[in-house]
């Protein structure tokens, strides 16, 4: 605080004062003030006026540090009075006062006046007549109005014992100063971040303030959480030297706050530092430092900020857009990317690691994009995995890597996500960064799913940390105050990194290429049936890596029953084969760490296993195949599937592209008798129609073999009834193979598709086609004797040929209603015309009538004919489609309203 100032000094008499202006800056007690011009360019000039023939109080004051003589000295009586009386009346006012001395020192005294002009309040004499001064009358001269008038005031405020002039001295009205907290973190938490009343004393600069806390008077330094403003920076001779734009920022934040009455949110006290939000009803001057260009935001300091971190965000990145005052120079981390390179939509193909992945753009190219501010988990004691004997895997090796990356498969793959570009990491090289591998460049962006930060999802976990920046690199996550609060949770919790536990341990042997082990494995796979297995990596469109989660085991996987084309790796010395590179990427985007099931038939020499790998119903054998990028090789015919991949090959070398583009039919000579081969066979066969699906696929039993499904399930419950299973002793896991208790209270063969609870199991009755969801108490281990080994599921998967079901939802319920009502479980005679996607093609007759199913759903107008091109087809296709123009004709069902199939059909639910 300013030493008080008393009354006028003696000088030669002068002519009469000019009259000048400015506005209050500072109170500094009951006669002294500090005023300042107008800013113009950068902070004004400023200049202390004592009032003439006057006297308060004087403030305390604290002793000097290094100076063991001085004290700290308390204020006198009326002091704080009289300076608040001014500070409330005068701060940020415009005044008016005339010098009237001036003193060797530079000390000048005037007269006081609140406005434009000396028609204002007086303050001196307000002051006197409250009874907070007094008056100097030693050096009073009796031809001075002015000092006539004080003295009167004076007598007034005694004769009402005003101020200090009450009874008892006023004494009591001393304020009891704390220059210092003794705990100040315990004082900080006794508040709870409850607003604090409070008077800005003095700004340091832009974000740190000397406050008044009332209305215990406790004197504190302040920093504004969530910020920094440049600063002073004290020389080795005690001189100061301010940062850019340190002067105006501290102008800024004392012409709004200096001695304001405010409220302060003491938010906390990290190393003795009390970090703060002020209030004040004009604003939050946090957030007006920042969007004026005149603060950082300070990650440190910014978790504790009570009032939205994001709004702080938000005002910096306002400055920074407008390039004012600090930013006047910055550029934007992805300023030269085109808003569709910045901001896009994409498929997930690939998790390359914890914090990295592959997507396909719509351009269908291929862009690798890295999680901004994370880093994944690293390996910390890397002696441990210095055993010589041993491969280092680090998927497998380093801890909470195998769970980061199935987290984020899970999650992702085959997923469209939304991509915002934060920021392009430059390529280093090695001799750059030293010990340090060398990185290409790398997009950092934030990735979301359905409005999940997939990178703050992977922190909260303890699957991945955040990376620490300096405090002028911009290059960072535009979320990253969210990472660093996920952080803090996952810490606070002991998730994954975090967590005190013992580190999972994923022994995972790698028998690719291993012959003797594969051995030992292959019995095993085999009477398996379908194993889960997860698709590692791609070699080649029908070569690739395999996990197996069930036997904890990598595999080397090669497709059965075809010749994929080979690249030139697999070529010592050679070229690619043409149309190896389309495979790879084919079964690439349709496999890649996707869970699969897989059917193991053998092994080769080299301790590869081969056999036959599905997904979502689709055989990758027969899926090459169809698109042409594989022949049926000839070790196909021995297996189930032959026939399904001579039809796909079949339709392949119809269209004639990729490997079959040079395709040339055989000569004349032999084309009768191909031909002749190729028409049509009417091959009928019994079966007996057991479900039928939403989507009108039906299940099949073949009447031949249904004695044997008879005799194996009363073989089967007679066992049960024997020795009726225990009750929840079963487990199950998708994909095994169990026995079910139906709704009939019957045990039948069924195989697990999917373990939402152990309430909540769904099974599929393998001899019958239908689902249900199960509790495990209703399920139990099928004995071998009953296994598919000693008699294959009876249920057959079927789809209509030459019929496309409706897209609308009323008229494909109408369809199966009526195919429902006509066929399920009764026999009928069933014919395979072709082969499809997930299942062959048939067309169906009734046993009794011989009728086509099909064609009489055509005539009633309950679907549409879907048109082959094979040439052996066409009397089909011309009698189903005379059929449709029957129905059309007549308007019947999906027909009523005329053709639909127009430019608009896929608006009312149709198409072609």
């Amino acid at each position: 605080m300013a030493t008080p100032v008393s009354g006028s000094v003696q000088s030669n008499p002068a002519p009469a004062p000019a009259l000048q202006r400015g506005i209050v800056k500072m109170v500094l007690s009951g006669c002294a003030i500090i005023v300042r011009g107008q800013p113009r360019g950068g902070p004004p000039p400023e200049r202390q006026i004592n009032l003439s023939n006057v006297r308060a109080g004087a403030l305390a004051r604290r002793a000097i540090q290094n100076q063991p003589e001085t004290k700290d000295t308390p204020d006198e009586p009326w002091a704080f009075q009289a300076r608040e009386f001014l500070r409330k009346k005068m701060i940020g006012k415009e005044v008016c006062f005339t010098v009237e001395i001036k003193t060797q020192q530079g000390r000048e005294y005037g007269m006081v006046y609140l406005g434009k002009d000396t028609s204002g309040e007086n303050i001196a004499e307000s002051l006197v007549s409250e009874g907070l001064a007094t008056v100097r009358r030693e050096g009073i001269r009796g031809n001075n109005p002015d000092q006539a008038r004080l003295c009167d005031l004076e007598d007034q405020a005694k004769s009402s014992k005003k101020g200090m002039w009450s009874e008892g001295g006023g004494s009591h009205t001393i304020r009891d100063l704390k220059y210092s907290i003794e705990n100040p973190r315990n004082f900080v938490d006794s508040l709870h971040q409850k607003p604090v009343n409070a008077i800005i004393e003095h700004v340091r600069d832009g974000s740190v303030v000397r406050a008044l806390l009332l209305p215990d008077y406790y004197l504190v330094t302040v920093m504004l959480s969530g910020i920094k403003c440049p600063t002073f920076k004290r020389e080795a001779d005690g001189a100061e030297t301010p940062e850019p734009f340190a002067a105006e920022a501290k102008f800024f934040t004392e012409s709004r706050l200096l001695q304001r009455d405010v409220q302060i949110i003491l938010e906390s006290c990290p190393n003795q530092i009390i970090l703060g939000t002020i209030l004040h009803p004009n604003g939050n001057i946090t957030e007006l430092l920042l969007k004026d260009g005149f603060a950082r935001c300070v990650d440190w300091s910014m978790a504790v900020y009570t009032q939205g971190a994001e709004k702080l965000r938000a005002a910096e990145r306002s400055a920074k857009e407008r390039k004012v005052r600090i930013w006047k120079d910055y550029v934007a981390p992805t300023a030269n990317l085109d808003q569709k390179d910045r901001q896009f939509v994409a498929k997930v193909m690939q998790v390359v690691n914890a914090d990295a992945i592959v997507v396909k753009l719509n351009s269908g190219e291929y862009k690798t994009i890295h999680l901004s501010s994370i880093r994944p988990p690293r390996n910390e004691g890397e002696e441990k995995n210095k055993d010589k004997d041993k491969r280092f895997r680090p998927l497998y090796d380093i801890p909470y890597m195998f769970e980061a990356r199935e987290f984020l498969r899970k999650k992702l793959i085959g997923k469209k996500v939304n991509v915002t570009v934060d920021y392009i990491r430059a390529a280093t090289t090695a001799a750059e960064t030293g010990p340090v591998p060398a990185f290409p460049e790398r997009t950092c962006a934030t990735v979301t799913i359905g409005g999940i930060n997939i990178a703050e999802a992977l922190v909260s976990k303890g699957l991945a940390t955040c990376i620490r920046y300096r405090q002028d690199d911009d290059q960072r996550s535009s979320h990253y105050d969210e990472l660093l609060a996920a952080e803090a949770r996952a810490i606070k919790n002991g998730k994954g990194l975090h967590s005190k536990k013992e580190v999972p341990i994923h022994r995972v042997a790698d028998i690719s290429g291993e012959t003797q082990k594969a051995k030992q494995f292959l019995p095993f796979l085999q009477r398996a049936g379908r194993s889960e297995a997860v698709v590692e990596y791609v070699f080649s469109g029908s070569r690739l890596k395999l996990y197996m989660p069930k036997e904890t085991c990598l595999i080397t996987f090669l497709l059965a029953g075809i010749e994929c084309p080979r690249g030139s790796r697999n070529i010592p010395g050679g070229t690619a084969e043409p149309f190896s590179e389309e495979a790879t990427l084919f079964t690439k985007e349709l496999v890649l760490q996707r869970e699969v099931e897989v059917e193991v038939e053998s092994m080769d020499k080299a301790g590869n296993f081969i056999g036959w790998l599905h997904i979502e119903g689709v055989n990758l054998s027969v899926a090459l195949v169809e698109n042409s990028l594989s022949k049926v090789h000839f070790t196909a015919e021995r297996s189930s599937y032959y026939k399904t991949l001579q039809s796909a090959e079949e339709v392949a070398r119809q269209r004639k592209d990729k490997l079959w583009a040079n395709y040339e039919e055989k000569p004349t000579e032999e084309v009768a008798q191909v031909s002749e081969e190729k028409e049509r066979v009417a091959n009928y066969r019994a079966v007996y129609v057991t479900e039928i699906t939403d989507g009108l696929h039906f299940y099949t039993q073949d009447v031949e073999t249904g004695a044997q499904l008879e005799n194996l399930m009363e073989t089967m419950r007679a066992e049960i009834a024997a020795q009726p299973p225990v009750e929840g002793s079963f487990t199950p896991h998708r994909g095994d193979y169990c026995m079910a208790k139906f709704a009939d209270g019957e045990w039948y063969r069924a195989r697990v598709e999917k373990v939402e609870s152990p309430a909540k199991v769904h099974v599929f009755y393998i001899d019958y086609g239908n689902r249900e969801v199960l509790s495990s108490v209703r399920l139990a281990t099928l004995p071998p004797a009953f296994s598919t080994r000693a008699l294959p599921a009876q249920a057959t998967e079927y789809a209509f040929a030459f019929i496309q079901v409706s897209q609308d939802e009323d008229a494909r319920a109408d369809a199966v209603d009526c195919i429902v009502k006509d066929i399920q479980n009764t026999q009928c005679l069933l014919n395979v015309e072709y082969s499809g996607a997930s299942c062959p093609h048939v067309t169906l007759q009734f046993t009794d009538s011989k009728d086509d199913v099909g064609l009489g759903l055509v005539k009633e107008g309950l679907v549409m004919v879907d048109v082959r091109k094979e040439k052996h087809l066409q009397k089909m296709v011309t009698e189903y489609l005379n059929g449709q123009e029957s129905a059309k004709s007549a308007r019947l069902n999906i027909w009523r309203y005329g053709d639909f199939r127009a430019d608009d059909a896929d608006e009312f639910g149709y198409r072609r």
